[in-house]
């Protein structure tokens, strides 16, 4: 099959994704958008494999493949990634694909394919380095810089989700053409039953960008309940030790979000978050915001949240009592939350990436046609 063989105005896409992180939700809500749209999604997986839970979801919107590769952040060097440009070449190839979306920009350094990339970044190891260290990244991972790099000259297009990774990437690795943001979006629904007193985070608590070290302390000096879920070690040896709060460990999606619904107030103490899906998630279920005083979450829920310093546990625990305390004050947030949320739908995503969608794809349909 090749892409002129879809059908009449259809377009055909490959797009990456892993198991481990947002990237996962990003992609699926985002494929579930296109196919409204007559975009037949192939997805294309990198890194430890997904759950058979996963598997279904993915399954439902599109054909996943998933490849003999790492993600580029879980290899212990440069040589672990060099099977991927042909790998993604050669799916591009046997699935007849149209455009190529890549959530991860090395996938796209020594890509040769004539069609469209498109690249996201979600994060990258080069700007957490400088966020969460405050410094850059170390020689022995220099490779990620150059990987990156390539992949920003490489793509068509590059998006990133928020203005402020946007500045952190061009601070990072310079000028990057043909940058523009998308912000993401969620499916949640907002929950039906009552809201209930105590506090929820979600997040991978192993990456010490998540900050899961200040809830946990703050949780010693909070009026209500504090229930984090997620992994708290990580793939490569990374822990946390959760000591004052209730820890749920990994839950999948459905059981985060039922958590989620119940919650009144949800906290995100993150020193790293290019967008923050979990923010804009309870935000969709109706639940108060104590956020990290960040830039990304000031650029996004201003007047929407309360914000608190992240590296000071005590004033995580004030902001958290305050709402706690003042219902009307927890109501009001909730609902300003919600109403800003709906800035971040999926409908002006998917309008967003089809617009880039269709900017590219003509001209090489032009050229691929006059070729043929």
């Amino acid at each position: 099959m090749t892409g002129r063989d879809n059908p009449v105005g259809s377009r055909r896409l490959l797009m990456t994704l892993d198991a481990v992180g947002g990237v996962w939700r990003y992609a699926l809500d985002l494929a579930s958008g296109l196919r409204s749209n007559r975009v037949d999604v192939v997805f294309a997986g990198l890194g430890p494999k997904p759950s058979a839970e996963q598997t279904r979801e993915a399954e439902a919107l599109g054909k996943l493949v998933w490849l003999d590769a790492p993600l580029d952040w879980m290899a212990e060097d440069e040589r672990a990634l060099r099977p991927v440009p042909d790998l993604i070449a050669n799916l591009v190839e046997r699935e007849g694909i149209d455009l190529v979306h890549l959530n991860l920009p090395s996938q796209a350094a020594g890509l040769a394919i004539e069609i469209p990339v498109v690249i996201v970044s979600h994060s990258c190891v080069v700007t957490w380095f400088a966020t969460v260290r405050g410094h850059a990244v170390p020689d022995d991972w220099q490779w990620q810089f150059r990987l990156n790099r390539q992949g920003f000259d490489r793509a068509d297009a590059v998006l990133a989700p928020s203005r402020s990774h946007a500045a952190s990437l061009q601070q990072a690795y310079g000028p990057i053409s043909g940058m523009q943001v998308v912000r993401n979006a969620s499916l949640v629904e907002p929950p039906r039953g009552p809201k209930e007193n105590f506090v929820f985070a979600a997040g991978r608590w192993w990456d010490d960008g998540k900050n899961g070290v200040v809830l946990d302390g703050a949780a010693n000096h909070v009026d209500w309940p504090v229930v984090m879920a997620g992994a708290n070690r990580g793939p490569n040896g990374q822990y946390l030790p959760l000591e004052n709060v209730q820890s749920r460990g990994e839950l999948s999606h459905d059981q985060t979000m039922a958590l989620m619904g119940r919650a009144a107030i949800v906290a995100s103490p993150s020193v790293y978050e290019p967008f923050g899906l979990a923010a804009l998630e309870a935000a969709r279920s109706r639940s108060a915001l104590v956020l990290a005083d960040i830039p990304t979450y000031r650029e996004l829920w201003d007047r929407a949240a309360l914000f608190a310093d992240p590296h000071d546990p005590q004033a995580f625990a004030g902001a958290i009592n305050r709402l706690s305390r003042d219902r009307r004050l927890r109501e009001e947030l909730a609902e300003a939350a919600l109403s800003r949320a709906r800035h971040y739908t999926p409908e002006a995503q998917v309008a967003a990436v089809m617009q880039i969608y269709d900017r590219l794809l003509p001209a090489n349909h032009h050229a691929r046609t006059a070729a043929e």
